[in-house]
């Protein structure tokens, strides 16, 4: 495939004319049907955003992510109702419970991660439970395809299009591969980090599948979003607000982070 690859990725080069200018976006699709070609207009798009040769690779091997988009369209569902009934759905008072322990157990590494970024543990053991289940569930679809599917479905390609090319990227430095999985909208590790927030708040290796690569990039993003060290959740709800913008969602956030630091 990746033979195959190389040959489609020159061939889309040469078809739009890459080397002579900037290129007009690609389209959008609402289905699968165009995506093959799709790809050939992005991976102009791509290249001409520096991607190389493996990440334009990856693209051409990028299938069309189904149940990516199955999930996407069902997505409002996941943050409905209230916050107590959300946190019940996603096991708040588990997190809890865990989180408490992991605090006191990995207490070292906790602490330097405060002490260089101010933000303190119970937010990151929140999110770390929220996310994956401290690392149990951290997904099985394919990362490339299904941030490549997003950044080609009609409904949200502005926000998505810059993470996929990230993608690319991080395949490029082999941070990824065309086979890594992750999310199910391309999230990857531990903490579930988009692709471009990867490269711009990724830590030490930007190995996100380490937990403490995860976690201390977790807190320099946190700390990027006008995190207040030393100030109460109320006054960082805006820093939680740029992890995820539902409000059920960072509302919890701040209730778990609130019980695991009282303890």
């Amino acid at each position: 495939m990746f033979c195959q690859g190389k040959d489609f990725v020159a061939a889309a080069v040469a078809a739009l004319g890459l080397a002579t200018g900037a290129q007009a976006a690609a389209s959008c699709g609402k289905n699968g049907a165009g995506f093959d070609a799709w790809k050939q207009q992005f991976a102009a798009e791509a290249q001409a955003e520096g991607v190389g040769q493996r990440g334009l690779s990856a693209l051409a091997g990028a299938t069309y992510a189904t149940r990516t988009i199955a999930a996407d369209r069902a997505i409002h569902k996941a943050f409905s109702g209230s916050v107590e009934a959300f946190m019940k759905r996603r096991g708040g008072a588990a997190i809890i419970s865990k989180g408490r322990a992991l605090k006191k157990s990995n207490a070292a590494m906790f602490d330097r991660i405060e002490q260089t970024y101010g933000v303190p543990p119970g937010v990151l053991l929140a999110i770390w439970g929220m996310e994956t289940g401290f690392g149990a569930s951290m997904g099985n679809q394919n990362t490339v395809s299904a941030i490549v599917t997003l950044a080609y479905d009609c409904r949200r390609p502005d926000y998505f299009t810059p993470h996929a090319i990230a993608a690319l990227k991080l395949v490029d430095r082999g941070a990824l591969s065309a086979s890594s999985v992750g999310a199910m909208h391309g999230e990857i590790g531990h903490t579930q980090f988009l692709p471009g927030n990867v490269l711009k708040y990724g830590v030490g290796s930007g190995n996100l599948r380490d937990r403490n690569t995860a976690l201390a990039s977790t807190a320099n993003f946190l700390k990027g979003h006008g995190w207040q060290a030393g100030a109460s959740y109320e006054a960082n709800m805006g820093a939680i607000a740029g992890w995820n913008s539902a409000s059920v969602y960072q509302q919890a956030i701040a209730r778990i982070a609130e019980a695991i630091d009282g303890n």
